[in-house]
């Protein structure tokens, strides 16, 4: 599990809140699809959850979500998380973005925002895009 020692009431706030965070990014062009939601799935079980626990994090990351007045509440816990693990999440926002061939504004706006947020350098940020760009024009 990627939050070491935290008690599992904390992994499980932890998880929802980062869930929340790609569904936000999913749901920003207004189109959450189903390939955005299997992009979500994928990463939050790279990150730790356990299969038989996926639908009851996202109900309840949908509900965070829509309940949330700013991303903020979605990056503290990322910002704890070793950096690998903020890669990952990283790519999975780029895969959520990239998933329909195309970034828009909105998409575009909330990345730059994140990686401040974050604490993710430009060029890593430009990197990681590049790459899931990469994959999804192939």
């Amino acid at each position: 599990m990627f939050f070491g020692k935290n008690k599992i009431k904390d992994e499980n706030k932890n998880l929802n809140n980062i869930t929340a965070l790609l569904i936000h990014a999913a749901k920003i062009d207004e189109n959450f699809s189903e390939t955005e939601e299997k992009i979500i799935e994928e990463t939050i079980l790279q990150l730790g959850a356990k299969k038989e626990n996926i639908k009851n994090i996202l109900i309840d990351a949908k509900k965070i979500e829509s309940d949330a007045n700013q991303i903020l509440e979605f990056t503290r816990e990322v910002k704890t998380l070793k950096n690998e693990d903020k890669i990952k999440i990283i790519e999975a926002l780029w895969k959520i973005i990239y998933s329909n061939n195309e970034a828009d504004i909105y998409e575009t706006s909330l990345m730059r925002r994140l990686a401040g947020l974050l604490y993710i350098d430009n060029k890593t940020m430009g990197d990681i895009k590049e790459k899931i760009k990469n994959q999804f024009s192939k």
